[in-house]
């Protein structure tokens, strides 16, 4: 079989390096392709010197010529590690997905705290208000999203969009929603590595049709770790809305969150706080408040640390009933917690509108080996 240089170019457009959207000859990583006869050398340049990046690349390539065209080819890729130029080493601009606004990360450093709970309420808040919605799960080891919305037992099917297969997420509520929930079952463990899990995660993102957006929202698991990393390497995030309850060793976590996306290698906005189950009101006693997990803790949090506070949510028995049955509570029409919900949506609204107005747009970051460590030096 004759190879032609072309052939191999046009394959290879079919492989993505890791946590980029574009291909690798789109991306322009493919520098050169060198035929002899048998043998095939590929040129790479990549801006990841991540040994498993350089790795799985390299694998990749070998393992489409070798399906495409003949299993007797021999194949070299050089790889050669090229830092992008940046007025900001540890950033580079970052690529919206076409047709989505804006993408709105809610995350918690601790977990428990309610932030699930709080995305799919936005969500159905946001949707009432009209705006068109769709939600990432992207708590890959506790996906609650299926659960929430009442989808559990769906899966998300294939759509053909430019002649590329793309996942077309399920819908519940006018939501748009993908989750790891949907190809697992209820009753197995996700036993994953972080560059696994991660990848998961650029197939939820680049490999699904999500159509028009206002509004994404990224349910971010608990903590500071690789999927946070992930998430922030591969999309333009709009802003992060930060949930706690008002406990102390929720506070402190929290605390740790806030840090995470404000530090100089992260530098994503935080449009603000939301306190969850604040208080407690007994139906017998509707003008009584309850500080069971103390008072007003995440609003002193965003004092001190000078961001917005979006607002509190009551401990309210209907709001866990209306999760666990896949209902969001903010539904309910003139209930209490719509009307929480509704001015905590207004409240975050407001924030990116601000934001959109009044700073640059988002950049992917781009993490380097220092990314992260008090120890890197601003130039």
């Amino acid at each position: 079989m004759k190879l032609d240089r072309k052939d191999i170019l046009k394959a290879l457009e079919t492989i993505t390096i890791a946590g980029e959207g574009k291909n690798m000859v789109e991306s322009g990583a493919v520098k050169n392709v060198l035929i002899f006869g048998n043998e095939v050398t590929v040129d790479l340049v990549i801006a990841t010197p991540a040994m498993h990046i350089k790795k799985r690349a390299e694998d990749d390539i070998k393992k489409l010529i070798h399906e495409k065209f003949s299993s007797d080819v021999i194949v070299k890729v050089n790889i050669k590690v090229e830092a992008v130029a940046a007025e900001n080493p540890n950033q580079i601009k970052g690529k919206a997905i076409p047709g989505i606004k804006n993408i709105i990360g809610v995350a918690s450093g601790k977990g428990g705290v309610g932030k699930s709970t709080v995305t799919a309420n936005l969500a159905v808040s946001l949707v009432k208000m009209g705006f068109s919605v769709g939600i990432l799960d992207a708590d890959i080891y506790g996906p609650s999203m299926p659960i929430m919305f009442d989808v559990e037992s769906a899966k998300p099917i294939s759509v053909s969009i430019d002649g590329k297969s793309k996942m077309k997420p399920v819908e519940s509520y006018e939501v748009k929603i993908l989750s790891i929930g949907f190809f697992t079952s209820p009753s197995q463990a996700v036993i994953w590595r972080g560059p696994m899990a991660s990848k998961a995660l650029n197939q939820m993102i680049f490999d699904a049709d999500w159509g028009e957006l206002d509004f994404m929202l990224v349910d971010l698991p608990p903590g500071t770790g690789d999927i946070h990393l992930s998430i922030v390497q591969a999309l333009p995030i709009t802003g992060v809305v930060i949930v706690s309850t008002p406990q102390a060793v929720a506070l402190a976590d929290a605390k740790k969150g806030v840090s995470m996306f404000m530090s100089d290698a992260i530098n994503v906005p935080v449009l603000g706080i939301i306190e969850n189950m604040a208080y407690f009101t007994p139906e017998e006693l509707p003008n009584n408040k309850y500080y069971i997990f103390g008072k007003e803790g995440a609003k002193n949090l965003a004092e001190d640390l000078e961001v917005p506070f979006l607002g509190e949510v009551p401990i309210v028995q209907s709001i866990r009933e209306a999760g666990d049955f896949g209902r969001p509570a903010a539904m309910q029409a003139d209930s209490v917690t719509q009307k929480v919900f509704e001015e905590i949506t207004r409240n975050v609204v407001r924030e990116v509108v601000s934001r959109n107005e009044n700073l640059p747009a988002t950049e992917a970051v781009k993490i380097t080996t220092m990314a992260g460590c008090s120890a890197v030096k601003k130039k």
